[in-house]
């Protein structure tokens, strides 16, 4: 059966978020086309708005409203510890657990050759001016348990080489092939507290 035009543009649209296939777009379409249409222009005016409102604090790279985002701005944090994560996806994960009271640096990539993905030299150049100015005596890599995570942990380590800082890595607590976006609460503080320090590896 061919689908309207408008049904078959927003099914392929919503076949675009992660982990939903075509039948499950197509389950989600007819869901919100069952509810009172008020509740779909809601809906419509949301991703709107996110989209025109949310954007990238200008000091860590986390979603914020505002050109700074209220944990930057929050004078009560640990600003000698600074937890780097790749998305900003994971930096919610870290702060919704509540094991962690520093701030925080978002990459906003990863080192991945397979997928010709590297990490912005920007943001590697952003979190070094951060050290030197905070300053901060820790950068904690809160990196996925995973080849790429690897990589970009010690490309990060590199980067910061000869800075004097601390440089520890979440614990194997985590699974490995996981994400931190999707661990508990439990996993990432047992993680968080039994994280281990970095090695400068000899020239």
């Amino acid at each position: 059966m061919n689908l309207p035009g408008p049904l078959e543009r927003l099914i392929n649209l919503w076949g675009k978020f992660p982990g939903v296939g075509e039948k499950t777009a197509r389950r989600m379409v007819f869901f919100m086309l069952s509810q009172d249409p008020g509740w779909a222009r809601a809906m419509a005016s949301a991703i709107v708005d996110a989209v025109d409102k949310v954007r990238a604090c200008e000091e860590c790279g986390a979603i914020t409203t505002d050109d700074v985002c209220v944990i930057c701005s929050d004078n009560s944090r640990d600003r000698r510890k600074i937890c780097v994560v790749e998305t900003q996806e994971d930096c919610v994960a870290m702060e919704q657990s509540g094991v962690y009271s520093g701030l925080y640096h978002v990459l906003g990539g990863k080192c991945s050759p397979l997928d010709d993905e590297e990490i912005p030299k920007e943001s590697l150049d952003l979190l070094k001016k951060r050290i030197y100015r905070l300053p901060a005596n820790e950068v904690i890599l809160a990196l996925d348990p995973r080849i790429e995570g690897d990589l970009t942990a010690f490309t990060v380590q590199e980067a910061l080489k000869g800075m004097g800082v601390r440089i520890s890595r979440l614990s194997y607590g985590l699974p490995v092939g996981g994400s931190i976006g999707y661990a508990d609460r439990a996993t990432l503080h047992v993680a968080l507290e039994a994280r281990r320090e970095m090695e400068e590896e000899e020239d």
